[in-house]
């Protein structure tokens, strides 16, 4: 999930204000599309699947303290026959590698789609030396975060002037994608770059302050917030210079995919919410699972993302699946009568809302169990314990994966 640092000139931009007729934002610097550069050309790389895989490199509109964030690659997989359309792929927070997006484009070049792809600021080649991906992307500092996203947006739409130079590519046919981290810049991005016809938001929400205040993935950075004196509501004030709900609305027709998970902690479901009743036009598709069970029907998520490309390149119509069947898996602690707490991990073995009954088999450090129970809150299910030896009354805290 979320955001990180970059250059502080570009905060000073941000929160600047214009006083005509009373007060109201200047145009921010993320809303101001990058300053056009010379491109150097792309190199081939080589055969990708069934197309032909490209890179090419070009510095940042924001200099960070950081030379080594400055520098952007992108990658483009190219079908065998063009000019085509594209879509342009973005990672989730921390991410190690870029497998999932690049199984992406390879599924896209398999239907004469151009994929592409870059490393958002401060993960993979962007790492400064001595930190690890991702590490430096999450600061407690709302300035900061004005300056991460401004950053991830302007490299965005850098990449998109760079494609658009490309004879290979149709600048009437582009699109967005993001996974997480990636879909929340995504979803500015696409508030803010008209080139941008359609979207795939996978995990993704909007309300920054509500993710960084209720988000299970950024607990510390939250808590360094609230001692700085903080709050919800402060940092929502902070953060509005650069929120995606602010530019959403011009999109409220356009067609977007929002994938979203019944359990998902890292996303909180207000901010996925927030995200779909924005683009009124999308559709949605549900997974069982929390905000990591995706990776257990990935091929699936992006053959369906990739159906919805090519339904909007194409013109015709798509229907989204209400779900995507995915495993809901389970860790925690379950407490029986008799044998005390016990480390667990769990596959609920019952479709989620087929009856209010929580059915979960759980491996513990004692054996297999079978928990039936009732969900109170947080996490908290209380009901009966099927064990070998004897039934017994339990608790199971949980949080699905």
């Amino acid at each position: 999930m979320l955001i990180g640092p970059f250059g502080r000139a570009t905060c000073a931009l941000a929160a600047c204000v214009w006083l005509a007729g009373g007060p109201a934002f200047a145009q921010t610097a993320i809303e101001q599309p990058p300053p056009q550069i010379a491109f150097e050309p792309w190199r081939v790389v080589g055969p990708a699947g069934k197309g032909t895989e490209m890179v090419a490199t070009f510095p940042s509109p924001v200099a960070s303290p950081y030379p080594v964030n400055d520098t952007v690659t992108l990658r483009v997989f190219l079908p065998p026959s063009g000019p085509a359309p594209v879509v342009l792929a973005l990672h989730y927070w921390g991410a190690t590698d870029l497998r999932a997006e690049r199984a992406l484009c390879l599924e896209l070049v398999r239907r004469g789609i151009a994929g592409a792809y870059i490393s958002l600021p401060y993960h993979l080649e962007r790492t400064p030396e001595g930190s690890r991906s991702g590490a430096l992307a999450i600061q407690p500092d709302p300035k900061a975060l004005i300056d991460t996203m401004t950053q991830a947006v302007l490299d965005v739409r850098r990449a998109v002037d760079f494609l658009a130079a490309r004879p290979e590519i149709r600048t009437d046919a582009m699109a967005i994608a993001g996974t997480s981290l990636g879909a929340i810049v995504a979803s500015t991005v696409f508030g803010l770059e008209p080139r941008f016809g359609a979207a795939v938001f996978m995990l993704g929400g909007a309300d920054l302050a509500h993710i960084l205040w209720h988000s299970s993935r950024v607990v510390a950075e939250r808590e360094a917030m609230r001692r700085n004196g903080f709050t919800e509501e402060s940092v929502r004030d902070e953060l509005a210079s650069v929120e995606p709900l602010r530019f959403l609305p011009s999109r409220a027709n356009s067609p977007a995919l929002v994938i979203r998970a019944r359990y998902d902690t890292v996303i909180p479901r207000h901010a996925s919410d927030e995200l779909s009743a924005a683009l009124p036009a999308s559709k949605t598709v549900w997974l069982d699972t929390g905000h990591y069970g995706g990776v257990f029907v990935q091929r699936r998520l992006l053959r369906e993302a990739a159906s919805f490309f090519d339904a909007f390149f194409s013109r015709r119509a798509y229907t989204a699946p209400e779900r995507i069947s995915a495993p809901t898996a389970r860790i925690g602690v379950e407490l029986a009568t008799e044998d005390g707490a016990n480390v667990a991990l769990g596959l609920d073995v019952a479709r989620p809302g087929a009856h209010s009954l929580q059915t979960t088999l759980l491996l513990t450090t004692r054996g297999l169990r079978l928990f039936l129970g009732v969900p109170l809150e947080k996490g908290v299910s209380a009901g009966f314990v099927l064990k070998p030896e004897r039934p017994g009354v339990g608790l199971l805290w949980s949080v699905v994966l």
